[in-house]
């Protein structure tokens, strides 16, 4: 099935069947979603919610307090990913035109704000385009996209779709054409048509047993954790403050004929003998308190995959390569299910790089390209002393390439040029006894 004849079975033909499209409640529901979790992200909690009420006789505002741990908890997990550069391996002259395309372009600020978007939301959408002879890229947020499927859930054609002013834009990607209407004056109007040298928008998507065409978010797993540590410490501060103004109790007679003053703090008291006077209050069961919001924070990290140490909820001190790993174990666990999400997605881009690269003169065979690998180097800490002596015996006994030692230097982040800073120095010092680019490569 190709774009006319799903709008045919679908739309019968309407020509102006993108605005059926974006008004379909199924896509209302998930921009709905997209939106609400960006309130959540602002700062806009469920605690924020909680009503006032009457307490003693006035009206009492009580405590709402916001804990943006989803922020601190989304970017650790974008900077352990991405923190360091995605470096490319592989057949020489194409590793050079992918890094030079990534380098003017500056993909790798554009790969952390694809990361940010695909773990708040589940999904985002990239257009890759050529300008004044350059390939650049245009991130499409999830509250703008619109990705078309046919029966086999692959992807026909994709709606942008966005108000600026009052004016709604759309945008068609279709496989050979980029179309552009607005609604300028109350009614749908063509703008522009454009080739389209890239093809349809990269889709990076993460794994949902409910869809399979739609991602999960990050958030749907924590939202209901947070709002509860929120409701708990709020309630807990409410409970504090009211303490603090206890009641007096009198028991007995006063031998004073003036009634027992409110505002008793402060004064004397002249009892019948065997009369009491105390406050009275709650007892405040901390014990109780701490122990439930560690739970619930465990619980959290537990969720999230994010490593206790690096929420300051551990003490490290010396400790080695081995122990550092065992530490964040389950951060490089999730580190590696975001790489998937994130590598189709790479795949994907790299193929339209290609394609545009051939339309600029810069061609390679399939033998050549398939060589191209990417390696996502975590930001783990790590001792870089005993990483380097474990590489200098593996180098001493033969076991490892001059390439593969540089490839997992901490030292080192574009292995291809150090390999021809190594040949170039060489040369220049009559060395001839370490090998040579073109011999690694």
């Amino acid at each position: 099935m190709n774009l006319q004849e799903y709008i045919k079975a679908k739309y019968n033909n309407e020509p102006h069947w993108f605005v059926a499209l974006v008004n379909e409640p199924s896509n209302q529901m998930r921009i709905n979603d997209v939106f609400a979790k960006k309130e959540y992200l602002n700062g806009n909690h469920a605690i924020l919610n909680t009503p006032s009420y009457e307490y003693k006789g006035v009206i009492y505002n009580p405590r709402r307090i916001v804990l943006q741990y989803a922020n601190t908890l989304l970017d650790f997990q974008k900077a352990f990913l991405l923190a360091n550069p995605v470096t490319y391996t592989g057949n020489e002259e194409v590793v050079k035109a992918i890094n030079n395309i990534n380098r003017k372009g500056k993909f790798d600020r554009l790969n952390i704000k694809l990361m940010d978007k695909l773990l708040k939301f589940g999904e985002v959408y990239e257009y890759i385009y050529i300008q004044d002879d350059k390939i650049k890229s245009k991130i499409i947020d999830t509250s703008e996209g619109y990705p078309i499927y046919d029966q086999n859930n692959e992807q026909l054609a994709f709606v942008q779709h966005y108000v600026n002013d009052g004016i709604g834009y759309y945008i068609i990607y279709d496989k050979d054409t980029v179309t552009e209407y607005n609604d300028e004056g109350g009614e749908i109007r063509f703008v522009a048509s454009y080739p389209n040298l890239s093809g349809l928008p990269v889709l990076y998507r993460t794994d949902n047993d409910m869809s399979e065409t739609q991602g999960e978010s990050e958030l749907d797993s924590w939202i209901h954790k947070l709002d509860e540590m929120e409701n708990l410490i709020s309630k807990f501060t409410d409970t504090v403050y009211k303490n603090m103004n206890p009641l007096p109790i009198a028991i007995g007679m006063d031998l004073k004929d003036e009634p027992l003053q409110s505002n008793i703090v402060g004064q004397g008291l002249r009892l019948e003998d065997g009369a009491e006077f105390r406050f009275a209050s709650i007892n405040l069961d901390v014990e109780a308190f701490n122990t439930l919001y560690e739970k619930l924070l465990s619980s959290l990290l537990d969720i999230s995959s994010t490593p206790a140490v690096s929420m300051n909820r551990a003490e490290v001190s010396n400790i080695s390569e081995t122990s550092i790993k065992i530490l964040f174990y389950l951060g490089d666990v999730k580190a590696k299910m975001n790489e998937v999400y994130m590598r189709d997605g790479f795949e994907e881009r790299l193929n339209k790089f290609r394609k545009l690269l051939a339309l600029q003169g810069k061609t390679f065979t399939d033998d050549d390209f398939e060589t191209l690998n990417m390696t996502f180097q975590y930001n783990l800490p790590s001792n870089d002393t005993e990483i380097i002596n474990n590489l200098k015996t593996l180098n001493d006994i033969g076991g490892m390439s001059l390439e593969s030692l540089l490839e997992k230097s901490p030292y080192t982040n574009d292995t291809s040029m150090e390999l021809q800073r190594l040949s170039k120095s060489n040369v220049n010092t009559g060395v001839s006894d370490v090998v040579t680019v073109n011999e690694v490569v």
